[in-house]
């Protein structure tokens, strides 16, 4: 822990150095098996991919279907704390995204309102 002798000390920092190289080694051995693991044979790895095609398709299809009738249905909302507890509810990041831009709308809507009401009343 404490030496005052400085030949010592050379000796325990060429050790620490030497562990440190040996286990450097090791993870990059580590990495290297993980990176270059044989892959799958091309034609089993193309005939999966054709299986899972038209699955992958059809959940996407469904995906962008809810997606657009969510948007209609917000359309529809024009109070905020309406889309706030949808967006609360809201489990995809797609809906979240679709939810916060509609209350982005809405509150612009009520600004822009606001500043029409407040220039009709100087005015007068």
């Amino acid at each position: 822990e404490a030496t005052l002798d400085l030949a010592e000390r050379r000796r325990i920092r060429s050790a620490i150095r030497e562990l440190q190289r040996q286990e450097l080694e090791r993870d990059e051995e580590m990495l290297a098996s993980k990176r270059f693991r044989p892959e799958r044979s091309s034609h089993r790895q193309d005939q999966d991919d054709k299986e899972n095609w038209p699955q992958s398709r059809r959940l996407e299809e469904e995906q962008q279907a809810a997606l657009a009738a969510l948007s209609e249905q917000l359309e529809a909302i024009t109070s905020v704390e309406e889309l706030t507890k949808l967006l609360r509810a809201a489990g995809e990041y797609e809906e979240r995204k679709l939810i916060r831009s509609a209350i982005r709308k809405l509150r612009a809507e009520e600004i822009e309102a606001a500043a029409l009401a407040g220039n009709v009343q100087s005015s007068q």
